[in-house]
């Protein structure tokens, strides 16, 4: 199989699917999210599949019988891609809070910081942040940072794709996973600095990645996204989430969107968070 047809395959796989539902805010009923979680058992199940993500980190157990080794340390990695969902996907640390159903695409959907933001930190700007139809960033919100890596001759680039190599169809993948809260302070961390990289040791590399918000959980798990709300995903991920969450300056979130090596110019959805012991790596 030619490497561009796997590549539009990964990132078909990798980055969640825009569903352009409309902007205004939505919450279905506990009934459709029920409804998802015993189609993606249904179809998942005795498949084949190995663990799922997104999940509690505070949850330990699993059974799912797919075993696969945890990928190399991200430093022995290339970067590839970063993204970032509204909402952080997993549940744990300091954003255990549910955010609610949403709209049942991935939107208005997640965890959020349980901390407590000042009135400065929250007040109202004039300008939009990362906007798309589901609606855009705004002070006080949490978003799931996924910096990408791949043992594939990668480079930083557009979608996940690009953590494929002309020589290797079946690299690992890690990511590490950092939650941010944005908030309307221009002494809070610059995006442009916390996803700034180069070459360290012949690796490409995301240079500040923060090393302060507690040791990193991790697990082996799948890719995410509310493409895979009734369906499992096929790929392998090694993941590592830090529990705490750090403030990021809104304003420049914004102007990362405007542009930036991975051509992201918004925040993903989330995918529902994975609850069945069957779907779920053991901790």
């Amino acid at each position: 199989m030619k490497t561009n047809i796997i590549a539009l395959t990964v990132a078909a796989a990798l980055i969640p699917l825009i569903a352009f539902a409309g902007s205004e805010p939505a919450n279905v009923s506990d009934n459709v999210i029920k409804k998802q979680r015993a189609m993606l058992e249904n179809n998942t199940v005795s498949k084949g599949y190995g663990p799922q993500s997104p999940r509690d980190l505070s949850m330990k157990q699993g059974n799912n019988p797919r075993i696969f080794g945890l990928a190399p340390e991200s430093t022995n990695m290339n970067l590839c891609n970063i993204h970032m969902h509204k909402n952080a996907e997993h549940k744990g640390g300091e954003f255990t809070k549910y955010a609610g159903n949403g709209d049942g695409t991935g939107y208005q959907t997640g965890f959020v910081y349980t901390g407590k933001l000042s009135s400065k930190e929250t007040k109202k700007i004039n300008k939009d942040i990362c906007p798309n139809p589901h609606g855009g960033l705004f002070p006080g919100d949490t978003i799931e940072v996924h910096y990408v890596h791949s043992t594939a001759q990668a480079a930083p680039g557009n979608t996940l794709g690009a953590c494929l190599g002309e020589s290797t169809i079946n690299p690992q993948f890690r990511v590490e996973t950092q939650v941010f809260v944005v908030v309307n302070d221009k002494n809070a961390l610059d995006f442009g600095e916390l996803t700034k990289h180069g070459i360290n040791n012949d690796k490409h590399q995301a240079l500040n990645i923060p090393n302060n918000t507690g040791t990193p959980i991790q697990y082996a798990g799948s890719t995410t996204g509310p493409s895979y709300n009734e369906k499992g995903s096929p790929f392998q991920v090694t993941w590592s989430v830090r529990p705490q969450v750090a403030k990021v300056n809104i304003e420049s979130v914004g102007q990362w969107c405007k542009g930036n090596a991975f051509k992201e110019d918004h925040a993903h959805g989330v995918r529902n968070l994975v609850v069945n012991p069957r779907l779920l790596s053991a901790m």
